[in-house]
């Protein structure tokens, strides 16, 4: 399957099929994300429920913290 990924066009492997399984595939913590799927925001607690579909546009955003 092929997505939009924060602008950059992506071919997922066949096991990732959610926004949960793209998140760990990337080792990005869901903690500290907010996540866009086809201009909708996710809810953390939706990430394992929203399936991704061929032609999907996904923007993430992680906070990472620093000094």
């Amino acid at each position: 399957m092929n997505i939009q990924l924060n602008g950059r066009s992506i071919d997922l492997p066949d096991n990732v099929t959610t926004v949960l399984e793209l998140l760990d595939s990337y080792d990005i913590k869901k903690k500290i994300s907010v996540v866009e799927h086809n201009k909708e925001i996710i809810r953390r607690f939706d990430y394992e429920k929203a399936k991704l579909a061929d032609g999907d546009k996904i923007e993430i955003v992680h906070f990472v913290g620093g000094g």
